[in-house]
């Protein structure tokens, strides 16, 4: 105990130094992204085609591979940000449940990190105008991806952008038609040559992260290298809601993608096939959402 108390502490040094450092990357430019300016709020086109659903799966949770046909939809090539959240509220007057009711979840810096439930904390001041419980400057932050957004707060944003969220299986079809190499699920992280390409945990969870992707919270959407169809941060970065509840008769219904907290030695679930569940009413410093939508009908001119 004492051995990992000393271990603890000096891990505590280490994260204060790369807070620090964090503070700076986070002044990250928008011009020195992939995503161009002038491509935000675009969807790209997801065809129709079969794709085999939980391959690869790591967790109990994900089930036992099996083939899905899916028809064609379009998906916004990145998550909704806080820019375009600001919009649908400047024009709807919408209040978000955490506004509502009292704050959202925060992740914090535990003295007691083996107690899982000592990572996070109900952070009264935190919602998606004030990610971290402080007021956050919309020209700083406003391409970050929006957080401290429940289920419902993301429903209300798609219907009036003229979108849906996606379901489970329309979300790992697109992302695993945009995955590097199929045959390596944590492609979509890094490349055989080291090349970064998602916003996750570096280091040991949750003692230190390293920031070695440039980041120690959020990055700014379309940082990284985009999936094969065009897509930006399908893994990593923030969780992304979708439609599915996450079991049958289940009241929690099913995020994907992982975040930046989630590291090797913890959560591991930057695969595409990985699955998690939250609460409806809910809302968290991690999770976040992107839209798709219908295709009725696919005119292709020579």
């Amino acid at each position: 105990m004492q051995r990992f108390k000393l271990l603890f502490v000096m891990a505590f040094l280490i994260v204060i130094v790369i807070a620090l450092r964090g503070f700076f990357f986070h002044e990250h430019n928008q011009a020195q992204c992939y995503l161009r300016k002038e491509n935000i709020g675009d969807f790209v086109i997801v065809p129709a085609g079969a794709f085999v659903k939980g391959a690869h799966g790591f967790y109990p949770e994900e089930g036992h591979p099996v083939k899905i046909r899916v028809d064609t939809f379009s998906i916004q090539i990145h998550e909704v940000t806080k820019n375009q959240f600001a919009q649908f509220v400047e024009a709807t007057g919408y209040i978000t449940e955490a506004e509502r009711n009292g704050g959202s979840a925060s992740f914090v810096q535990s003295t007691t990190p083996e107690q899982w439930m000592s990572w996070w904390k109900l952070n009264e001041q935190a919602t998606w105008r004030t990610p971290n419980g402080e007021p956050a400057d919309l020209n700083r932050l406003g391409n970050h991806p929006v957080v401290h957004i429940s289920l419902n707060d993301a429903r209300a944003y798609a219907k009036w952008a003229g979108a849906r969220l996606p379901n489970e299986i329309e979300w790992e079809y697109a992302a695993s038609l945009g995955l590097f190499d199929p045959d390596d699920p944590e492609s979509g992280i890094r490349g055989p040559d080291g090349e970064i390409r998602a916003n996750t945990w570096d280091g040991v969870f949750p003692l230190f992260n390293g920031a070695e992707d440039g980041f120690v919270g959020t990055a700014p959407v379309g940082c990284y290298r985009p999936s094969l169809i065009g897509a930006f941060d399908m893994i990593g970065n923030v969780w992304e809601w979708t439609e599915s509840p996450f079991a049958q008769s289940s009241p929690r219904f099913t995020i994907k993608g992982g975040s930046y907290l989630c590291g090797s030695n913890f959560c591991r679930r930057y695969r595409t096939s990985a699955r998690e569940s939250m609460e409806a009413h809910f809302s968290t410093a991690h999770v976040g959402f992107r839209v798709v939508k219908d295709i009725t009908s696919l005119t292709i001119t020579p």
